[in-house]
């Protein structure tokens, strides 16, 4: 099983494309090794198993054969880029971390997902 981290994004977002660009600069920046994975290519999806509208509906991330989705994934991404880790570090404080989950899956993530449905 590989321990490579995989970001599945959503390339037809603004937001998610130029968040996950920075990120793939950050991780070519300190060597690290993540593949990044649009989810409208429909081999990706069918090599994550997911659908294209649970893969639009939060961001998702597999490492080690086990996929991460919302704050958790972020989490995971995070921890492999040296200028993110202190951010992986204070989110997963368990207050912190709940705030935060809470935050991503009843407000952020439902945001970004209407709007992906509008652009439709």
């Amino acid at each position: 099983m590989s321990e490579k981290t995989e970001v599945l994004y959503n390339g037809s977002c603004p937001i998610c494309s130029r968040e996950v660009r920075q990120y793939a600069r950050m991780s070519n920046a300190a060597g690290a090794d993540i593949g990044f994975d649009d989810l409208a290519e429909q081999e990706n999806l069918d090599k994550w198993g997911v659908s294209a509208d649970d893969a639009a509906r939060r961001f998702h991330v597999r490492r080690g054969g086990e996929i991460f989705s919302g704050l958790p994934a972020f989490i995971v991404l995070w921890r492999d880029l040296p200028k993110m880790r202190w951010l992986a570090r204070l989110l997963s404080i368990p207050g912190l971390h709940w705030s935060a989950v809470k935050t991503y899956d009843h407000i952020l993530a439902p945001a970004l997902y209407l709007s992906h449905r509008r652009r439709r």
